[in-house]
């Protein structure tokens, strides 16, 4: 990158003309709403650095600049921007850059030149799209998380008396989480009961009803009782084609049910004043 007459060093020696004609073509774009003009500035004018030193130097400073494109790439996705967008920084960057190298390289080397450029920008936004890839898909990854705990919600209904009323497919993923954040909270309360609700779920099946009876098992074990309720006429047949056995797992219809159950194990049961 350094041999031979350096057209992108020349190039960027008019850094403030190139970085106004920068900021002037990147306002026409969805950034210039998103980020403020001048954390643009700040971005562009990094950028526009860390090239020259590259121009300049060798492997260290080509590996500081692209750990940058990783940094903006990763911001880029906490800000919210597609990946389109995204790469339109680089890019609105092409135009007015080759155009000064093209005139500081002139004559026959001006096209190789003007290549060689395009190059290292293509280098620069492959490198920024596989960043922003990776971090995208931490974000699902975590927002995926989020929501099987946001779905998993262990409720106090009395002392003693835990409910989890369950919400959508039930996995073997989701089920796991359901049995951990169960037994963290037994643990946590030391209650005696809990009540598995599954008014939510819309279909139970053998591989529901294995992860039901693993959750009773495993509640069991820590010294809580397990009332699953919300078996509706249409589960009950259900299960019974598939032939699935409950066992001796305690089953209600409702959630009301199952609680007026629990208490009256308890030995506090609410009748009528």
């Amino acid at each position: 990158m350094t041999d031979g007459p350096n057209t992108l060093t020349e190039a960027l020696q008019s850094r403030d003309a190139l970085l106004q004609e920068w900021l002037d073509a990147l306002s026409a774009t969805a950034m210039r709403s998103q980020v403020s003009d001048a954390e643009l500035r700040e971005e562009a004018e990094t950028l526009l650095d860390q090239m020259a030193a590259v121009s300049r130097g060798g492997e260290e400073e080509w590996e500081d600049l692209l750990e940058a494109m990783d940094g903006l790439a990763r911001a880029r996705v906490e800000q919210g921007f597609d990946s389109t967008d995204t790469t339109t920084f680089v890019q609105t960057l092409r135009a007015p850059l080759l155009r000064r190298i093209h005139a500081a390289a002139g004559g026959d080397d001006a096209l190789e030149e003007v290549l060689k450029a395009s190059r290292l920008l293509d280098h620069v936004l492959r490198r920024m799209m596989d960043a922003y890839v990776k971090a995208r898909d931490a974000v699902i990854a975590q927002q995926q998380e989020d929501l099987l705990e946001l779905s998993t919600p262990v409720v106090s209904l009395w002392d003693g008396v835990l409910a989890l009323p369950l919400v959508g497919t039930l996995d073997s993923r989701r089920a796991m989480v359901v049995m951990e954040s169960l037994l963290e909270r037994i643990a946590e309360t030391g209650a005696q009961i809990t009540i598995l609700d599954i008014t939510g779920v819309p279909t139970v099946d053998t591989l529901v009803a294995q992860h039901l009876m693993k959750t009773v098992t495993a509640a069991r074990l820590m010294g809580a009782d397990c009332i699953v309720s919300g078996i509706r006429p249409q589960i009950a047949q259900t299960l019974v084609q598939l032939g699935v056995n409950l066992g001796d797992i305690d089953t209600r219809a409702t959630l009301a049910d199952a609680f007026g159950h629990a208490l009256e194990r308890l030995g506090r049961g609410v009748g009528p004043s």
